[in-house]
């Protein structure tokens, strides 16, 4: 889960997200799903956030695995175009179970 603040220049952000991050990050090895909000971000506690991409995964060990790639580390670097301080963004690796 890779949650961006508000970016100063939201009309770059939006054409360089779209144009250069998205078909990158979908070039990940292993990338089963690339998803992002649609639409405002609503929050019950005040946090306010720009956009929200959740990638899945078969497992942990295949996303960490991606991101070692060298596809992974250009998308490292990417991220630093969009979000260039780490108050601009917050990055979440997990496993899930449903339960």
């Amino acid at each position: 889960t890779v949650i961006y603040q508000t970016p100063k220049d939201i009309a770059f952000f939006e054409k360089h997200y779209f144009q250069v991050h998205i078909p990158l990050a979908k070039k990940l090895p292993g990338l089963i799903k690339y998803e992002i909000n649609d639409g405002q971000i609503y929050s019950t506690t005040g946090h306010k956030s720009y956009r929200v991409a959740n990638l899945f995964f078969e497992s942990m060990e295949a996303m960490q695995n991606a991101f070692k790639s060298a596809v992974g580390q250009a998308c490292a670097a990417d991220r630093k175009i969009l979000a260039p301080g780490n108050e601009d963004v917050q990055i979440y690796y997990y496993d899930t179970k449903t339960v």
